[in-house]
């Protein structure tokens, strides 16, 4: 089958994760690459709506919303924008896609606050005033009319930051009204704070209350609806490895580690199995008493049972931290063979992320029966070597250290997969929060 894919911006796990999962028997056509946007600059609109008026026929449509409104999720929240010149694109965006006839899988971004003043990914007042807005913003929702914080925030930078606020939320509720149209087969609202009060969750909740499906997490939602794009039916059994312990909130979430697992499954269009029925076991090794950050620096319980592999296919989902693997885990994982039954490791960043792009790349190696060494092996490099190891001996992005620091850790890799592959290493926005793996 042929799907269109806009991604949300180019980083490694937006723009190359999709098509590496992406199996011989989907076609899946993506924009070039530079015309996405990054850290410091928004996607070239007008390039990616070329591309998509000289598509060739496709069966679905896979769509970052914030890329062609705003020019990408980070841009979204510093846009100067008009209401109208945004409206005006997304209204393109959808004559352009009308002619296909093809389902339409999209989601769209609920603005977020960030409790902090780093102004990396958010207008540039934020780095005197973001945690005064933050706080603003709680109060508010609290209260139920206007903090007295809004005396400590300049006038001009309080209305700016209110007037975005409106102007993505109105563009939010145009989508809406397209669902109700039949214009979307899947639309999806997503929140990535998780915060109890704030304008964010305000927001959420209204678009709950008018029809709309709100789902916490952001990066992974592509995927997810990549593999509800796909035709096909997976039957999954989750099992969690401390079960007494699945009610427990994740790291920048507000529902439980059961609850995220079973909303990524059926956002997959899979269905929830027990393990007798299922076509695939979902190991998720879940943290104890709370979910570590090992760049934060926030210690929790690492797994101590013993694992072992099943006879029917399994994939793990390792989100005993977030942002990095369980290194007690992986060495038992590294004690089994693996096998074709492996259908795939993931532990980036939030739990959500690591479930998403987990689900996705099982589905298509199940209905597919894809490839996915070479793609496991980018994962256990970035989410066990790089996030949870190497990571943590930099200063700041070094090419010549990364290289020295990562190659035991490609030798246990490629050992465990049965593969060798020359590899290459980038670090994509310049920082150290992600990097980019090429294997050749």
């Amino acid at each position: 089958m042929n799907i269109a894919f806009i991604p949300i911006d180019n980083r490694p796990v937006c723009y190359t994760l999709p098509v590496q999962i992406a199996s011989d028997n989907i076609k899946l056509l993506v924009p070039e690459r530079e015309w996405l946007g990054n850290l410091n600059k928004i996607a070239d609109i007008e390039k990616i709506f070329e591309w998509l008026e000289n598509l060739e026929m496709v069966d679905a449509f896979v769509i970052s919303l914030d890329t062609i409104a705003y020019g990408g999720l980070i841009p979204s929240r510093r846009s100067p924008d008009t209401f109208e010149t945004i409206k005006t694109r997304t209204e393109k965006l959808k004559s352009i896609i009308k002619k296909q006839k093809a389902d339409v899988y999209a989601f769209s971004s609920v603005m977020r606050i960030s409790n902090n003043n780093v102004n990396e990914e958010e207008k540039e007042y934020w780095n005197k005033w973001g945690k005064k807005i933050f706080d603003y913003s709680q109060n508010c929702h609290k209260s139920g009319r206007e903090s007295c914080i809004s005396n400590l925030i300049p006038s001009e930078i309080l209305d700016d930051y209110l007037a975005t606020r409106k102007r993505n939320f109105e563009i939010n509720k145009i989508y809406l009204e397209w669902e109700k149209e039949g214009f979307f087969k899947t639309l999806v609202f997503s929140k990535d704070d998780c915060a109890e009060y704030g304008f964010n969750v305000q927001e959420a909740r209204e678009l709950e209350r008018l029809g709309g499906y709100v789902k916490t997490g952001a990066d992974e939602i592509p995927l997810t609806l990549l593999a509800r794009a796909m035709n096909g039916k997976m039957k999954i059994a989750p099992v969690f490895l401390s079960p007494d312990n699945k009610h427990l909130i994740s790291n920048y979430e507000d529902i439980s580690i059961e609850q995220s697992v079973n909303s990524q499954i059926e956002l997959a269009g899979c269905e929830i199995s027990d393990e007798k029925n299922a076509d695939i076991i979902l190991y998720v090794n879940n943290f104890e008493e709370r979910q570590g950050e090992i760049v934060m620096k926030i210690p929790t319980i690492p797994f101590s049972s013993k694992w072992e592999k099943p006879e029917k296919p399994y994939m793990i989902a390792d989100v005993r931290y977030a942002n990095g693997a369980d290194n007690q885990f992986v060495k038992q994982l590294f004690e089994n063979s693996c096998d074709e039954n492996f259908f795939g490791y993931s532990g980036w960043n939030t739990s959500a992320n690591t479930l998403g792009s987990l689900i996705c790349t099982a589905k298509a190696k199940f209905l597919f029966n894809g490839d996915i060494k070479k793609l496991q092996a980018v994962r256990l490099l970035d989410d066990w070597a790089y996030q949870a190891n190497v990571r943590q001996m930099l200063e700041k992005p070094d090419i010549t250290k990364l290289k020295k620091f990562m190659k035991p850790y490609e030798e246990k890799v490629f050992s465990f997969l049965k593969i060798k592959y020359n590899v290459d290493y980038k670090f994509p926005w310049n920082r150290l929060f992600e990097v980019e793996i090429e294997l050749n």
